[in-house]
């Protein structure tokens, strides 16, 4: 027989009784990972400019063939070089007599593919050296490591130049010396990470349920390591942009009339900075707000995927 005691107060309405009341008062549904990134990333108002203009940046490749007025080899008829600012050519043209506007435009694709194979190329050598390295140590690491400080100490721009001059000038030449002298950096960050990750429970876990080493180093240890990894490649895309750019300038860029920005640069350097600055200016121009887009979206990737900045 259950006793009740008369003095004791009903449950409100609505109220569940007993322990649930508390867990239903605190209990939320959890948000994705992804979502809160997104989040954090959208709060950063410089990252939300540079990441709109470099949405621009693609569709202006995409779209190139319709926006641009003018071929990027297309010269003026009746030739008209060195012309500055009008409305028929909004930013003058050339030495030769071709609308800059329209290779400017034209330079977008170039750029972007670029930096993105470059970028791309240098990762993928760099993560696999550097992830090989920290996780199997030892004398590998040793070894491997030391590879490393050799090409770092030899200066960027001989061996930038020493390998264009064997694949030759071109957008292709470029992208291999880019991505064969970028992934240095990238593969000493991915070494430190898989040194501190390789020491975790969940790496020991996988070891004593004997799966292989290529597994969990790609598997297990490599996704706890892409935030580094992400914010480098994000930067490296402009940093990739701005070395081609000085490639050019130094005479081992692509050859003309490729609309490379940074060609178009050097060849605007070369006796027409004082009688034509607008042939520098626009394609310097296009540089810097690119780089500075890249750099910037990469400030706001390492903010928004750093938890301790929640």
């Amino acid at each position: 027989m259950t006793i009740v005691d008369p003095h004791a107060s009903a449950p409100a309405p609505g109220i569940p009784s007993g322990g649930e009341a508390g867990i239903a008062d605190v209990a939320t549904a959890p948000q994705p990972l992804r979502v809160d990134i997104v989040k954090r990333f959208l709060r950063n108002p410089l990252a939300v400019a540079g990441f709109s203009f470099l949405v621009f940046l693609v569709l202006v490749a995409v779209f190139a063939d319709l926006i641009a007025p003018m071929g990027f080899a297309e010269r003026t008829q009746p030739q008209v070089s060195r012309e500055g600012p009008s409305s028929e050519h909004w930013f003058g043209t050339d030495i030769t007599g071709r609308d800059v506007f329209s290779r400017v435009v034209y330079g977008s694709r170039v750029s972007l593919k670029i930096g993105i194979l470059a970028t791309t190329l240098a990762l993928t050598i760099g993560v696999m050296f550097g992830s090989a390295a920290g996780y199997f140590g030892g004398w590998i690491d040793t070894f491997m490591m030391r590879i490393t400080d050799v090409f770092l100490a030899i200066p960027y721009i001989i061996l930038a130049i020493s390998i264009a001059t064997v694949f030759g000038r071109s957008e292709n030449a470029v992208i291999l010396v880019l991505g064969l002298t970028g992934w240095l950096p990238i593969s000493r960050i991915v070494r430190a990470s898989f040194l501190g990750l390789k020491q975790l429970e969940y790496v020991e876990a996988a070891t004593a349920l004997g799966f292989g080493k290529g597994r969990i180093m790609f598997r297990h240890i490599l996704p706890n390591a892409l935030q580094p990894i992400i914010v480098y490649g994000t930067v490296s895309i402009g940093s990739a942009i701005l070395s081609e750019a000085a490639l050019s300038f130094l005479g081992v860029g692509p050859r003309s009339p490729t609309p490379a920005w940074g060609l178009m640069v050097a060849e605007a350097g070369a006796g027409s900075l004082a009688s034509a600055p607008h042939i520098l200016f626009f394609p310097g121009l296009a540089i810097f707000l690119t780089v500075l887009a890249f750099v910037l979206v990469g400030d706001g990737l390492r903010d928004a995927l750093d938890p301790k900045l929640k």
